[in-house]
């Protein structure tokens, strides 16, 4: 997404939300904090609810429907949301205020909480590429080289095993990382298909490189980790396969 107008500054209530659009119609929550402005999808990531009939108390937007909780600095998950909220940048030219898509790496829940150095350095790595519908990304044997991270699209999942695949019964969303068999000791080969069911932009890192940025910085690594084995148990769980 290039930078865009959404809205003039006296639009948006102090400590207060406004719902606008974008070119193709693509709803956008924005927020005011006060002193700083803030931007986000304005649907919920949970049940589709709009955001901008939640709660905001200057710090942490909540969904009215379900109580899901975000930082509305970072649109890191608080207390019970499972999924981080898509964040766009946010500037101000001659009184209006402009968005621009943030880098999916920046709100994937797995790098959450790492050094800020260790961050800039995995998103140095990071290649972007832009996939059709029905493109398989990976297959069950592939090898097990590169790990992804969801920029806009969606991605559906079949399980496989003695050459059987079988759905996987879940989708990702943007920021949210999967092909995570590189980070893993030992897993040369993939145990899941991935294809792409419609039109996708996605960020690539190579899994070695990731792993030795990682090693650099242990308490990141530690952290990096522990989210990734709650992932799999999560998926593991839509799976069927627990």
């Amino acid at each position: 997404m290039t930078e865009k107008r959404i809205c003039r500054i006296e639009d948006v209530p102090s400590n207060g939300l406004k719902e606008c659009e974008v070119d193709n119609g693509a709803p956008v929550l924005v927020i005011n904090s006060g002193e700083e402005y803030f931007a986000c999808n304005a649907i919920c990531p949970h049940q589709e609810v709009p955001l901008c009939e939640g709660m905001f108390d200057g710090k942490v937007l909540t969904c009215h429907m379900h109580l899901w909780q975000w930082d509305v600095r970072t649109g890191a998950p608080i207390g019970l949301a499972e999924a981080p909220l898509e964040m766009f940048e946010v500037s101000v030219d001659d009184g209006w205020l402009c968005i621009r898509a943030s880098n999916a790496l920046r709100v994937a829940s797995l790098f959450e909480g790492i050094a800020q150095e260790t961050l800039e350095k995995i998103n140095a790595i990071a290649e972007e590429r832009q996939c059709s519908e029905g493109e398989v990304l990976y297959t069950v044997g592939d090898p097990a080289e590169e790990l992804f991270i969801l920029e806009s699209g969606r991605v559906e999942f079949l399980v496989g095993r003695d050459g059987k695949v079988t759905s996987g019964g879940f989708m990702v969303r943007k920021g949210e990382v999967f092909g995570w068999a590189p980070l893993m000791e030992n897993q040369k080969q993939r145990v899941a298909q991935a294809t792409c069911k419609e039109a996708v932009t996605l960020l690539s890192l190579n899994g070695a490189k990731v792993r030795e940025i990682l090693e650099e910085d242990p308490r990141s690594g530690m952290k990096v980790m522990m989210r990734l084995s709650s992932l799999l148990t999560k998926y593991m769980i839509a799976a069927g396969t627990s």
